[in-house]
């Protein structure tokens, strides 16, 4: 009896094992495809209900509907990046001529109004007073330390394009493959969760895909107002390039960094070039768009699944603090399935005491 004990102890064991180095080679198979996989579940499940619309619209035919779908996605990976590559290059073209000329007429006096900047005005004024004073051999003598510095930052960026591009391709053919095979995949994942967790897993995953719909609703929705409202200001403050502005504004938005970046930059270069009024005007207009994802983005993730508001944007926050950009969708997924999960567990246990 004891030997059959031991057996069975050791076959367990063993089972486990295997089991546990098929899923780590598994993994390590998919890792370089990993980011990509990720994304495309992310868009898959969130552009879902307009896939079976225009399934709808086209006669049942699914193929076409991905066919569109798929397209519309590549179009969206590739039109921004299009834009943002054609911008790198045409600013690597005329920097060499635009710095050159910056150099050979030197900084020139600060302006009054850098000296009257609450706090550090005073120091960066004598700073700039220091140099202009130099003339632009003193002008040099600043920026060439930070010339190869900026020289490697181009060539990584030069390279992190490249990986992006990749990146987008891996992701738009994944889009397409769950988009023609979607039922397929969301039935096996509902199987494994219903066979670990019975019904309970099952809602579990069920609210994982509408808290990845209710954020990717958030996110691009509150993206595109900002980036909209940003366009507007810069186009009446007469910014040159408002289009490309706007698009990288859209951009940053995404990445949850917001238009903050474009919108100050748009205000220096506007006192920068004598325009102190207008750029007090996109100023004013620049502080409640900037904090409009704060009110705008819980608003629509709220509206996408029914979880508490205070853990949606702690999963949120929390997501792009701990994972990055991805974060934003896997915080609120991870914190969806906990919360479903203990609050199944919970009232499970307060049943078994009420019927006691």
């Amino acid at each position: 009896m004891q030997s059959e004990a031991s057996t069975d102890i050791t076959r367990v064991v063993l089972s486990v094992l295997v089991i546990g180095a098929l899923l780590v080679g598994s993994l390590w198979t998919l890792l370089p495809f990993l980011s990509g996989l990720i994304w495309a579940t992310t868009i898959a499940i969130a552009t879902w209900p307009a896939l079976l619309r225009l399934q709808r619209l086209t006669g049942g035919r699914r193929w076409l509907a991905a066919a569109i779908m798929t397209v519309l996605v590549l179009l969206a990976f590739i039109v921004p990046m299009a834009m943002a590559i054609n911008t790198l290059f045409e600013a690597a073209e005329r920097s060499p001529a635009v710095i050159g000329d910056f150099l050979e007429q030197g900084l020139g006096p600060p302006p009054a109004w850098i000296a009257k900047i609450p706090w550090f005005g005073d120091s960066l004024a004598a700073d700039w007073q220091t140099v202009a004073t130099g003339g632009p051999e003193g002008l040099r003598a600043v920026v060439q330390p930070y010339a190869l510095t900026a020289a490697s930052a181009a060539i990584a960026a030069t390279g992190g394009v490249g990986r992006t591009a990749v990146l987008a391709l891996l992701t738009v053919v994944l889009v397409g493959i769950f988009y023609a095979r979607g039922e397929i995949a969301a039935g096996g994942v509902l199987a494994l969760a219903r066979r670990l967790s019975g019904d309970s897993g099952e809602r579990a995953v069920r609210l994982a895909g509408q808290a990845i719909r209710g954020v990717a609703l958030g996110v691009v929705v509150t993206a595109l107002v900002q980036a909209l409202l940003a366009g507007i200001g810069l186009w009446f403050c007469g910014i040159p390039h408002p289009g490309v502005l706007t698009a990288i504004a859209f951009i940053l938005g995404i990445a949850q960094i917001g238009p903050m970046p474009v919108m100050a930059a748009a205000v220096a270069w506007l006192y920068w070039t004598g325009s102190p009024g207008w750029a007090i005007a996109l100023a004013i207009w620049s502080a409640p768009l900037v904090m409009l994802d704060n009110v705008l983005r819980p608003i629509l993730i709220r509206r996408g699944v029914e979880l508490p508001m205070l853990l949606v944007v702690a999963g949120v926050i929390g997501g792009l603090i701990g994972f990055g950009v991805m974060g934003l969708f896997i915080g609120p997924v991870v914190l969806a399935v906990t919360y479903t999960l203990v609050n199944e567990w919970v009232s499970a246990a307060q049943s078994q005491t009420a019927a006691k």
